[in-house]
């Protein structure tokens, strides 16, 4: 029921970004759905990753967030978050029937930070009026327009690992996400097998696995909690035999 419950708000969130400049791809990371599904209340930007989520009210008519690195020449909208509704009563005959969704009390956009951005300077337009983040305590005067902006201090950026570097004495697969998971991979070089290789956390929410692999090309995925996960760090995708999209390696 869980997992049920998970992919159907999955599929609200991707439905609500249509016509928006940022593709669902680009953020559909274990990590920013996890996140994202445990904000219960508007609040001060999250930083997950490489991506910013940033929350309203959803009582609000319309928010937007622009950025100065961008010259504010974009203003990316923000969505509302609907969540299933419980019914814990069955439903009388010849009633209607409910709807099956309700609203979280939040809406939210989810920003990809540019790897040259260091520090995040932006405002937000709510109901048609231009402001700053009521939510960031953290306020800088634009000497030159005179304008406030709040900032938003990216942490540093450590590069993605690549599982190459560990060739030849074997390939390192790396998976992110909350601490104290289990986290295990299959693909075409154990025969999908889901069970028999798990990720050890080497840090903080960070898991890997070398495997000694003969050349060749595999297809795997990643499971955590029950959930299929593509390799964030592997941009390379294909489908795999039951149609599913599975990531890609070559060994060499």
């Amino acid at each position: 029921m869980k997992r049920i419950r998970f992919l159907v708000i999955l599929a609200l969130i991707f439905t609500s970004f249509s016509g928006t400049a940022l593709w669902a791809e680009d953020w559909e990371t274990y990590a920013v759905l996890d996140r994202l599904l445990k904000i219960k209340t508007p609040g001060s930007p999250v930083i997950c990753d490489d991506f910013v989520i940033f929350t309203a009210d959803s009582s609000l008519r319309r928010v937007g967030v622009a950025f100065s690195h961008e010259n504010f020449a974009a203003t990316y909208w923000f969505k509302k978050l609907v969540v299933p509704n419980d019914f814990n009563a069955p439903i009388p005959a010849g009633q209607k029937l409910p709807d099956p969704y309700k609203d979280s009390g939040v809406q939210f956009c989810i920003y990809k930070v540019p790897q040259q951005v260091k520090e995040l300077e932006y405002r937000l337009v709510v109901n048609g009026l231009w402001t700053t983040d009521t939510s960031n305590s953290r306020v800088r005067r634009d000497p030159v327009s005179g304008l406030n902006m709040s900032v938003l201090q990216m942490p540093d950026k450590s590069e993605k690992p690549n599982p190459f570097d560990s060739l030849p004495e074997g390939v390192t697969f790396t998976f992110k996400s909350a601490p104290g998971e289990t986290v295990t991979i299959a693909g075409t070089f154990n025969g999908w097998d889901p069970f028999m290789y798990e990720l050890r956390e080497t840090a903080l929410g960070v898991y890997t696995i070398t495997l000694s692999l003969a050349p060749g090309s595999y297809q795997y995925v990643f499971f955590c909690k029950g959930q299929r996960i593509l390799d964030s760090f592997n941009p390379r995708r294909s489908y795999a035999r039951d149609g599913k999209s599975a990531s890609v390696i070559d060994v060499p």
